[in-house]
């Protein structure tokens, strides 16, 4: 007695005309997990763009953060600048030779029996003679 497998069996059924209902979902159970596939990358794409190029993305916080850290060095410029002006008026309310030397320097003032020279100002090109 031979005994056949039940997988091994060799029928030869003959299948039925499948519906147009049954071809439509035998198509979207064979193309499902592709098509999926094609959206969620397109999607990953799409997102990846935003987040780049959109309206807040890292193009624009690079931007943003060179102007901050530009603005930051100005505020402490001026910052160092203000001090040493700070310190300069302290001085010309409280130190009467500050502000001697700042009335010399300035204004030209002179003590009596001084004599002040002035040199005229440094040209940047020398002049040449134009002929004649």
């Amino acid at each position: 007695m031979t005994q056949s497998h039940p997988i091994r069996q060799n029928t030869t059924a003959v299948a039925k005309p499948m519906s147009r209902r049954e071809r439509l979902a035998a198509w979207a159970l064979r193309y499902r997990l592709p098509a999926v596939t094609v959206v969620a990358a397109a999607m990953a794409l799409l997102l990846t763009w935003y987040v780049i190029y959109g309206r807040h993305g890292v193009s624009e916080w690079r931007q943003a953060r060179a102007q901050d850290r530009a603005l930051q060095a100005e505020i402490e410029r001026l910052k160092k600048e203000n001090a040493v002006m700070t310190r300069h008026v302290e001085q010309l309310k409280n130190d009467p030779d500050a502000i001697e030397r700042e009335a010399r320097e300035k204004l030209h003032y002179a003590k009596p029996g001084e004599v002040i020279y002035t040199l005229p100002a440094q040209e940047s090109a020398p002049q040449t003679a134009s002929p004649k």
